[in-house]
């Protein structure tokens, strides 16, 4: 079995590795890229090291755009497999991808007016609404816990990563001989315990080869009570400052969970009010496939369900679809809360209210997930002053609070745990990858620390042969 890093390696965003076994050649994720926009519009449309008519399939681990965004530019260049993933995640996927194609032709056409007065050549779209319907109808949903034969040696089997609605841990079983195989994991973006909607990730315990996550892999998560009182704080000052607090969000995933433990703020503290605006046409579609898939929630949701509660909906709870709509909070006074996507504020709506608020000193942006380099919502995380939006310079003026606690992924000590139960003897070597380079080599030392002697983190391009 050969093994080629492509994306996520060294830097979080554009989840895609190629794997060999006997003549079979297939993919893990092929996410879009995101950091600067010229740089990420060429990485995006090469797909580099990669023949696509040559594959087999795609394994696909979920429904975000950096792990499933740029199925459609494979699509686009003549891929013709399976995609196998979840039911969820092929639900998301068919809002996902056809919502992030209007994305990009919408910012495509904005940006293109200001380059055609500058006189440069204007962009073309990375993918047309057609490779998109033509992406989702390939789409093969296999259930968690359910082992499938995919080539005559190769066997696969989604255990819930707990992440996102649909998210999965790949386990690939291959026969090396008649008598012997070995296996293969890959973790995709692990989730966290004990947190709300979601059951928890599920702990495999026997692997050969093991590909895990490192977005955190330095960094330590603050509990879940600790966030809750900090997000009250943060609320009760915008309300006497009558500040906007603006909220990059992934659509899919974080808005649904920030809904969920807003509406539980909201019923503890019930003198606590506050409009909020979910204004993002993905983060409504996305909220009804939620309530599509109870098979994904944890017994304190069921429980909600089954007590005819709506866990993503309360008083003051607005969602929004139409632009003009949009266009009217910049108008409005606050306090309010906009929860808008994207979650790296790269794209969509949040860039428009960014655009119109960063520059007053009484707003608030509040920062609830990773943010890769070189993308916008980096930039004001590491207080970029000025910072260029929409091809114009803005003061960051607006406060910043960083709230990663909030985060779908496992923080270092999570990362840690869920290796260690695993067996360690039979584990011949880990592969470190979805982690900014600083992360992965703080992880890498920690994972030494517990026995593990082979560790990897492979860098753009390299390929790895397994027994």
């Amino acid at each position: 079995m050969q093994i080629q890093f492509i994306g996520a390696a060294r830097t979080v965003t554009g989840s895609m590795h190629q794997i060999t076994l006997n003549g079979t050649k297939f993919l893990i994720d092929c996410g879009l890229y995101q950091g600067k926009r010229k740089e990420a519009f060429e990485l995006n449309k090469r797909l580099d090291y990669i023949e696509p008519e040559e594959l087999d399939f795609v394994i696909l681990t979920h429904a975000h755009t950096d792990h499933a965004g740029n199925l459609p530019s494979l699509v686009k260049a003549g891929f013709r497999g399976n995609i196998y993933c979840t039911s969820a995640t092929r639900d998301l996927c068919a809002v996902m991808l056809r919502d992030t194609q209007r994305i990009l032709e919408r910012d495509v056409e904005y940006i293109n007016k200001r380059r055609i007065k500058r006189g440069q050549n204007p962009f073309e779209v990375l993918y047309s609404a057609q490779d998109v319907e033509n992406t989702i109808k390939m789409m093969v949903a296999i259930n968690y816990d359910w082992e499938m034969k995919i080539s005559p040696k190769l066997k696969l089997t989604f255990y819930d990563a707990g992440h996102i609605l649909g998210s999965a841990i790949v386990h690939l079983r291959y026969k090396i001989s008649d008598n012997e195989e070995r296996i293969i994991v890959f973790s995709g973006d692990l989730g966290r315990k004990y947190l709300p909607i979601l059951k928890d990730p599920e702990q495999i315990k026997e692997a050969d080869y093991l590909i895990m996550e490192a977005t955190y892999g330095g960094r330590f998560h603050a509990d879940y009570q600790t966030t809750e009182q900090r997000l009250k704080e943060i609320i009760k000052e915008a309300i006497q400052k009558k500040s906007k607090i603006i909220i990059p969000s992934f659509s899919v995933g974080r808005s649904q969970e920030l809904v969920y433990a807003l509406n539980e703020l909201f019923k503890k503290y019930p003198k606590i009010k506050i409009p909020v605006y979910v204004d993002s046409p993905l983060s409504v579609h996305a909220t009804e496939v939620f309530k599509l898939h109870p098979e994904c929630y944890d017994d304190e949701t069921m429980k909600y369900l089954l007590e005819g509660k709506d866990p993503f909906g309360f008083h003051n709870l607005t969602y929004i679809t139409e632009v003009e709509e949009s266009k009217k909070l910049n108008d409005m006074q606050g306090p309010m809360m906009i929860i808008s996507s994207s979650g790296m504020a790269e794209a969509g709506r949040i860039v428009h209210h960014l655009y119109n608020n960063i520059e007053n000193p009484n707003n608030i942006i509040l920062i609830v997930g990773y943010n890769a380099e070189h993308t916008l919502g980096r930039k004001i995380v590491e207080g970029v002053n000025p910072v260029r939006i929409l091809g114009d310079e803005k003061q960051l003026n607006a406060k910043v609070v960083v709230l990663n606690s909030l985060s779908a992924h496992a923080d270092s000590n999570e990362i840690l745990d869920y290796v260690s139960h695993m067996n360690l003897n039979r584990l011949k070597k880990v592969f470190l990858v979805h982690g900014d380079y600083e992360q992965q080599l703080k992880l890498a030392e920690r994972l030494k620390q517990i026995g593990i002697k082979e560790i990897e983190i492979p860098a753009k391009g390299e390929v790895y042969q397994l027994d």
